[in-house]
């Protein structure tokens, strides 16, 4: 009989750890190792060590089944857009100061140079089109460039239309050299305001040259340290600073200068522009409801979806897509055409779920897609159907639609930077302070946040809180359902010891595993979240467990620990990681990889997740469950302890002194995209409030936002501070205390 009354089959049966004898696989009699799961070399059956998903994947949308499941998807997928182009929560918004000048008169029309800071050094620019001889307040329509030649400035050129007119493409030459111009002309024409605004980059675009915003190829040493670091670098990633999110948040912009003039008609806004254009379209729709109607052409497709560094960003697309990203519109009409490139089956893949989609919320006549036979595009056909989308949801009242020739504008008329205007310089030196006045924006907010009540504790955990939610990616009630399968079982003085798979089978993800049982146990759990070598971390080089797992042990703690992804048995070579894998694509830019891939740090808090769900939904569940980690694994355990929501009872974390912010290198294995925005390891450890928290490696300190979420939920901090080998065994002695 073992103790508490139970025979050791009754034991193993409980745990749901007995299995045939005959089944028994004995990897780890030697003393060389610490026990294996698996034969050496052998790696787990884990569905992340395949290929990774890139930009060139496939993403469907599935229709939600009811309008409460959309609900809660809209609100999430809202959420991670927002997050990944760093706009959760939204930089500070003062009216817009916007420059109107050097106006150009046509027969129906007239054209203004515009330009205005969205935020401190930050350039849009663009061209407004008003309509002559209508009162408002009118219509108005936001257009995006997207990936055109000279961005405004475009012309296809002689040769190039002449073969577009032969084709059917074009049916006027000064159109179609000219098509950006031509759909802006047109809708003035109709009766609307236009604004054809630069990307960043283009024309007149902004603050950063072409050649880093659209064609970032190689990370820039002297713009990646702490001090001093610009786009695309690690420290532009801890931030979420990103070409994507400066592009969307001048589009957001452009919408609050716009909100602001008489002459607009706030109950008719759309947006459409074509390839990086229609992402700009999507995109802005999906995050506000100010846009009434959209219209992105020739990019909204399960395939491709987008490849430039502009339209991508970390978390962006990870278990989502453009398809879904055009459904946040609904139930505001939405059109898209297709062409010969990656949305050529739009009509069959994406615009039937659309379909389903928007008859759940009563709009099935607001969403329409139609393929057209030409490579990609948004010519004279294209746009005849957007001039139709918007003549019937603005109930302009044309009866027929149909372009006509225009005097374009020449390079000198359309450019904003002329006269007494002088664009900024595009050097470092301007990227650098545009992103640091950005940056310095979202920690004046995030210092508002810092927990002093019940309400800025509720706020702080509503914003931070939910931005850590998109950036792990999972929370405890997402683990789904986990299964044990042992392949190993030895008794030891004084426990057992168990060595098998913990099993996701939803996800199908397995996590090697040991379990130390004690014969005395007390009906709690230390999950001790190891290092580099993983569940090996908590044995000697005796094959014995360290010290202070048999003081625990010896006080009736069972211990658990496993190996995280690409630790220990995941490793054939058994060389601890240095750099996350990424796709195969040989821009140096994280978001071609973190944008459809959850990071490595965020795939080990989900093992973490997974272990702390085992255990909580085990028949013979413990009655309090413990987290433990030192360095890089315990800032793990302190992110799952948080995505927990109350299932971890206490935590103990030395950090060592580590931060995200410290981190210089893009392919660094602990690199968390938005950790620094959101206030790096101590508002992690602030999110674990009210669970006990024993902490140490701060100099003996508490961080200050971590002590203002304990003191206001009223949680217990115990401050420590020693040497490592100190910190072990404290560590033993909080939890027997505890």
């Amino acid at each position: 009989m073992q103790p508490n009354g139970l025979s050791r089959r009754e034991l193993l049966e409980q745990m749901g750890l007995a299995v045939a004898a005959a089944s028994l696989v004995n990897l780890d009699q030697t003393a060389e190792a610490a026990p294996r799961v698996a034969a050496e070399g052998t790696l787990p059956q884990d569905a992340r060590l395949g290929a990774l998903k890139d930009l060139n994947g496939y993403f469907p949308f599935t229709p939600p089944k009811s309008k409460e499941e959309w609900e809660k998807r809209y609100e999430y997928v809202r959420r991670q857009i927002l997050v990944a182009c760093g706009l959760w929560p939204m930089p500070s918004r003062p009216a817009v100061k916007a420059t109107v000048h050097g106006r150009v008169e046509r027969d129906d029309y007239t054209v203004d140079r515009v330009f205005f800071e969205s935020s401190p050094g930050l350039y849009v620019t663009g061209s407004l089109y008003r309509p002559k001889g209508k009162s408002g307040p009118l219509p108005t329509i936001l257009c995006p460039h997207g990936h055109w030649a000279n961005g405004r400035f475009h012309d296809h050129g002689e040769a190039t239309v002449k073969k577009e007119i032969e084709s059917g493409a074009e049916k006027f030459e000064v159109g179609g050299r000219h098509p950006l111009q031509a759909r802006c002309v047109q809708l003035a024409r109709m009766g609307c305001n236009v604004f054809l605004y630069d990307m960043q980059g283009a024309a007149d675009g902004g603050s950063f040259p072409h050649s880093l915003i659209h064609g970032f190829a190689k990370q820039r040493p002297n713009l990646s340290s702490p001090e001093k670091w610009g786009m695309f670098s690690a420290q532009s990633e801890l931030r979420l600073l990103s070409a994507l999110g400066i592009q969307t948040w001048n589009s957001i912009r452009v919408l609050d200068w716009l909100f602001a003039l008489p002459e607009v008609d706030k109950t008719r806004i759309g947006v459409t522009g074509a390839s990086g254009g229609g992402t700009q379209t999507f995109m802005l729709t999906a995050i506000d409801d100010r846009v009434t109607a959209a219209f992105p052409a020739v990019m909204v497709s399960t395939a491709m979806q987008g490849g430039c560094t502009c339209e991508n960003a970390t978390y962006l697309r990870v278990n989502t897509g453009n398809i879904e990203f055009a459904a946040m519109a609904a139930p505001r009409p939405i059109a898209m055409t297709g062409a010969n490139d990656w949305t050529v089956e739009i009509e069959t893949k994406g615009l039937p779920e659309l379909k389903a989609h928007y008859t759940l919320l009563g709009a099935p006549n607001n969403v329409a897609a139609k393929y057209m036979k030409f490579p990609h595009n948004y010519n004279a056909p294209s746009r005849h159907m957007m001039y139709e989308f918007f003549n019937q949801h603005f109930k302009l009242g044309h009866t027929t639609i149909e372009e006509r020739d225009f005097k374009p504008l020449t390079r000198d008329e359309a450019t904003v930077w002329s006269g007494e205007f002088k664009g900024p310089e595009l050097n470092e030196d301007t990227e650098v302070k545009a992103l640091r006045a950005l940056d310095a924006d979202s920690n004046a907010q995030l210092a508002k946040l810092t927990p002093r009540s019940e309400e800025s504790l509720a706020e702080f955990r509503r914003v931070v809180g939910g931005a850590l939610d998109i950036m792990i990616g999972r929370g405890l009630a997402d683990v789904g359902a986990t299964k044990w399968d042992k392949r190993d079982e030895s008794e030891r003085d004084g426990y057992l010891e168990y060595a098998g798979y913990i099993r996701n089978e939803a996800r199908n993800e397995e996590l090697p595993t040991v379990f130390l049982y004690p014969k005395n146990w007390n009906k709690e759990v230390v999950l001790w979240i190891g290092g580099d070598k993983g569940k090996a971390d908590i044995f000697g080089a005796d094959n014995k467990p360290i010290p202070a797992v048999a003081e625990l042990i010896k006080q009736g703690f069972a211990v658990a620990s496993a190996d995280l992804l690409y630790q220990g048995e995941f490793l054939k070579d058994g060389n601890p990681l240095t750099q996350y894998r990424i796709v195969n694509n040989p821009r140096e830019f994280a978001g071609y990889t973190l944008g459809y891939n959850h990071p490595l740090f965020s795939q080990r808090v989900h093992d973490v997740l997974t272990l702390i769900s085992f255990m909580q939904n085990y028949k013979t569940k413990p009655q309090k469950i413990h987290l433990a980690g030192f360095g890089w694994a315990g800032v793990i355990a302190a992110a799952a302890c948080a995505q927990s929501k109350g299932a971890v009872t206490s935590l103990a974390v030395s950090t060592r002194g580590v931060r995200f912010g410290k981190i210089t290198e893009i392919r660094d294995v602990n690199l968390l995209p938005g950790a620094v925005k959101y206030g790096d390891v101590p508002a992690v450890l602030a999110l674990c409030a009210p669970a006990k928290l024993w902490l140490s490696g701060e100099n003996g300190q508490v961080p200050e936002v971590t002590a203002g979420a304990y003191k206001v939920s009223n949680g217990q901090v115990s401050s420590a501070n020693g040497s490592p080998d100190e910190e072990v065994s404290a560590i033993a002695k909080w939890f027997s205390s505890n």
